[in-house]
């Protein structure tokens, strides 16, 4: 008889705590929301932001505000959301370099990317451009590995800082093809184009925004994109995959974007703002504001398959983080 009301007293708790949060995703939501972004106003992930909170803002029927809190790779955004209420009214659009590179290569970050967040929904991805000197003799992504390899340590990469995202797809690259080159690290995506294009660093990888006017007035030499496919904005430069180099065949975004929230909410509020994403990703408006002007890749998807990807992409630089250790000084 113990046993028994024992067994009835834990399914009435059951039952009354999915009460709760069909109750609370019935409320939500009742005040704004707040969306962090780990960089400054103007950037890809900010706009990317600003974009989707116009958009939810529709969609949940409520402000939705983007708040730039900008610093230590994204370290500072991050601290504020681990330190919020998990009410879905503080959230974070955070990319790939702090929600699964750096934590892959990196020991001194005070998170799990798999275990201290609520993951509520993929965003985007995002390609990035492999660009050289014009005056280095490569033309292809082959030519520069055999040019890095007939001339070690010869080449200097520039990056946006050391784990921003461009460096560590290079070192990527670097620890999967057996080439060695000198890290040169800058401030921004945009000097780094800038800086290969003036001869002071001979390679780089930065996201098409950047690089695509370059291209076009002859002072970067595009060799490959990310992923699969060309971009319709550069169609002579040839995806990373028509170099059929198995080592990078898993190399298929720059970056990605997703929302996230603190740890311990509510999976119907999670599943309620993942429907007004996936709403947001498919609508005309946003889905042609992203691929024109950012040239990213709407994602319309599930938190389970949002999580799916996170596990792959986590145990992707886990395993280059075996062997390749990054601090947040230097590599």
């Amino acid at each position: 008889m113990i046993l028994k009301a024992f067994s009835h007293t834990i399914v009435a708790l059951i039952a009354a705590s999915t009460m709760v949060g069909v109750t609370q995703a019935r409320e939500f939501p009742s005040q704004p929301i707040k969306i962090l972004v780990g960089f400054g106003a103007g950037g890809g992930t900010d706009t990317i932001a600003r974009l989707y909170a116009r958009a939810l803002n529709q969609e949940l029927n409520t402000p939705v505000i983007v708040e730039n809190k900008p610093g230590a790779s994204q370290l500072v955004a991050i601290r504020t959301l681990l330190a919020s209420q998990p009410d879905g009214y503080t959230l974070m659009l955070a990319s790939g370099s702090a929600l699964a590179q750096g934590p892959g290569v990196r020991r001194d970050l005070p998170y799990d990317p798999l275990k201290d967040f609520s993951l509520i929904s993929m965003v985007a991805t995002a390609p990035g451009v492999f660009v050289v000197n014009p005056r280095l003799p490569v033309r292809s992504m082959d030519e520069l590995i055999s040019y890095a390899k007939a001339h070690p340590g010869a080449l200097n990469y520039g990056t946006a800082g050391v784990g921003a995202a461009n460096h560590l797809q290079m070192k990527y690259l670097e620890n999967a093809t057996g080439v060695s080159m000198t890290h040169i690290p800058y401030k921004s995506d945009q000097e780094v184009t800038l800086e290969v294009g003036a001869g002071e660093v001979q390679v780089g990888l930065s996201v098409p925004q950047f690089v695509i006017p370059l291209i076009a007035a002859g002072k970067l030499k595009g060799i490959a994109v990310t992923g699969s496919s060309r971009l319709h904005a550069l169609p002579n430069v040839p995806s990373l995959a028509e170099a059929h180099i198995a080592a990078l065949s898993s190399m298929q975004n720059y970056t990605f974007y997703g929302l996230i929230g603190p740890k311990g909410m509510s999976p119907a509020i999670v599943e309620r703002i993942n429907a007004a994403v996936n709403k947001a990703s498919a609508s005309p408006d946003v889905a042609k504001r992203l691929r024109e002007t950012l040239y990213c890749e709407p994602v319309v998807g599930s938190t389970a398959s949002f999580r799916d990807y996170m596990n792959k992409e986590v145990g992707k630089w886990r395993e280059l983080g075996r062997t390749v250790i990054i601090g947040a000084t230097g590599d």
